[in-house]
């Protein structure tokens, strides 16, 4: 009896071979994907915390005893609006909101700094700065 032998793949490996294929590009896909979302997310992140720097700064920048006082009056309150106008100009974030309050009266003065805004699933997001300030 002769063997007639034939190299080569059947079309059973050959389907079997792309199947794995394909699972392994979803899977790098999906991980890519997420990879990219999270990039954004660190990003506005990043951007909020840079604004409650800024807000922190321009507060260290006023004199001690007019502070409390603008805090109180909502000087250092802003929305996407005035963050983006011609005083501050920054790249926003979507329904950005900057809020100051006082934790802390007296000498050292407590000042936070929240920052709030909507990531792409319109989910509300949040990040806050506190310090403390003295008269000294």
């Amino acid at each position: 009896m002769v063997r007639n032998k034939k190299s080569g793949v059947s079309l059973i490996e050959l389907l079997f071979a792309i199947t794995i294929l394909v699972f392994v590009l979803t899977g790098l896909l999906v991980l890519f994907i997420n990879c990219l979302f999270l990039n954004a997310s660190c990003r506005n992140l990043a951007t909020a915390l840079s604004h409650a720097q800024y807000i922190v700064e321009e507060i260290r920048g006023t004199t001690f005893s007019e502070i409390e006082s603008k805090i109180n009056h909502n000087d250092w309150d802003l929305d996407t609006d005035e963050l983006s106008g011609i005083a501050y100009n920054f790249s926003t974030l979507p329904n950005e909101n900057i809020n100051t309050e006082t934790f802390q009266s007296g000498n050292p003065l407590g000042v936070s700094v929240g920052v709030t805004w909507k990531d792409r699933n319109q989910r509300n997001r949040n990040t806050e700065l506190r310090t403390l300030i003295t008269n000294y």
